[in-house]
């Protein structure tokens, strides 16, 4: 019975371990795994988080797009993206609408921004100017 207990409370700990979600970023000293640089910028940061629970963050989700190039998607359990309206907020990335703009710097110079909803994406396009796309469509204009 002892065994039993030991092993259900073993593999209950081993679940949480491996939870698929996003990880705190330590802005000013965690460093982008595409480029290296210290992670700084609070709207424009992203992060891979595996179906295992490990998670990769970066300074741009540039970095980010470019990163996932070279890995097995398949394993990927989140990708996540920076709010631009919502400093240090990371979102669905497969959900969000991107923006490139001129007018909206971001740390690798792509000029790209994320947003949760198309209405948000619309509003700054119209302010700022720029395109809109989805990840998808984010992901074969970058060239994936």
């Amino acid at each position: 019975m002892k065994a039993i207990k030991y092993t259900l409370f073993v593999a209950f700990f081993l679940l949480l371990a491996c939870q698929i979600k996003q990880k705190e970023i330590n802005y000013g000293a965690d460093h982008c795994e595409f480029c290296q640089m210290t992670i700084v910028d609070k709207q424009h940061a992203a992060q891979i988080v595996t179906k295992k629970g490990k998670a990769y963050s970066f300074d741009a989700i540039e970095c980010m797009v470019h990163y996932s190039e070279d890995i097995d998607t398949s394993m990927v359990g989140l990708f996540l993206a920076g709010n631009y309206n919502v400093s240090e907020s990371l979102i669905n990335a497969r959900e969000s609408y991107f923006i490139i703009s001129e007018n909206i710097p971001s740390p690798m110079g792509a000029f790209l921004s994320s947003v949760p909803t198309k209405a948000e994406a619309e509003s700054i396009v119209k302010e700022k100017g720029g395109n809109i796309y989805t990840w998808e469509e984010l992901l074969k204009h970058m060239g994936n």
